[in-house]
């Protein structure tokens, strides 16, 4: 044995996926690499397409489910990746994400490339590339409490019947009361995600900020903004309006907002580490993932038919820790 772990978190109900999973797993082991499966996952016998992960070991779910793995591969969609995303942060171990589902914006390969992605992996042929995250902190009636996001954290009213209202604060200075459907502090990698849906802007991964999204807000200011990658963000929920709401964070963690609660959203000192394997430009990946027109295009080079490709990985064994 080589040493070498790999924590594997799957979306098996997905068409084929039970297939893609054994696959996976009876590569990786073939290559000398310890596969790990979490138990809720892999002890499920009442799925019509339950995997058969001959030579997985199975894990508890927790803070120390992928300690000592040089990845977690996950194999599904964008909800697949944040769970993997979520069992990879407390060890700070990068994630390779292997899209099952449809556009799958935060994988880095598609179903058809996942042969060639376990190939970069046994190989080396890869690098991390570090993405901003947000702490967030919620203060109410005396206690706080903190959880984090990767794509967003949204504060959402809790009735449909009537509408949230909020005074929005950036870097400890008031910027504007509204009342509205909730507000979204997202970051870069989450711009193409609830954000996107919710009108903001796209922003390149490259570039440090966060964003500002109303949701459907009653104001004659009411545009999304693009601050400062320091900057602390700050919805208040108006204590006399009577009206509580929700936090969501990456729609996989939720605290119950009273009126009178406080949410503060700022840069994590953790980013998440995910795992590349090459370097296609974001606009490739946008115009591959959106299926956006590109005809008549006169520049150089020719546009990608389809997603990046794992045969472009960068050359040399950069990938697994020394």
């Amino acid at each position: 044995m080589s040493g070498r772990s790999v924590l594997l978190v799957l979306h098996s109900q997905r068409a084929g996926g039970a297939r893609d999973a054994e696959g996976a797993v009876a590569a990786l082991t073939a290559g000398g690499v310890d596969v790990r499966v979490l138990a809720d996952e892999a002890d499920a016998p009442d799925l019509p397409d339950a995997p058969r992960l001959e030579g997985a070991r199975v894990v508890q779910p927790g803070p120390a489910a992928a300690e000592g793995c040089e990845l977690v591969l996950s194999l599904g969609g964008d909800g697949t990746f944040l769970r993997a995303a979520e069992a990879a942060r407390p060890t700070r171990t990068p994630v390779l994400g292997v899209n099952l589902g449809h556009v799958g914006f935060l994988a880095e390969a598609e179903r058809d490339d996942l042969g060639a992605a376990v190939e970069a992996v046994l190989d080396g042929r890869y690098e991390v590339q570090e993405r901003l995250a947000l702490d967030v902190l919620v203060r109410y009636d005396g206690r706080v409490e903190r959880t984090w996001a990767l794509n967003e954290a949204s504060v959402e009213k809790a009735s449909r019947q009537r509408i949230l209202e909020v005074v929005v604060e950036v870097d400890g200075r008031p910027l504007s009361r509204w009342g509205c459907d909730g507000v979204l502090c997202a970051t870069p990698t989450g711009s193409t995600a609830y954000a996107f849906s919710a009108g903001g802007p796209v922003v390149w991964p490259e570039v440090e900020a966060m964003l500002l999204v109303p949701l459907s807000a009653h104001a004659l200011f009411a545009r999304p903004l693009v601050t400062a990658p320091d900057s602390v963000l700050a919805v208040e929920l108006l204590a006399e309006s009577r009206i509580g709401g929700t936090l969501l964070c990456d729609g996989r963690r939720s605290i119950d907002l009273p009126p009178g609660a406080r949410v503060e959203v700022r840069r994590s000192a953790d980013p998440v580490r995910l795992v590349r394997l090459h370097r296609d430009p974001f606009t490739d990946r946008l115009v591959a993932k959106f299926d956006l027109p590109v005809e008549g295009w006169r520049g150089r080079g020719r546009p990608p038919a389809g997603g990046p490709q794992p045969g472009a990985a960068p050359p040399g064994p950069v990938g697994p820790p020394a």
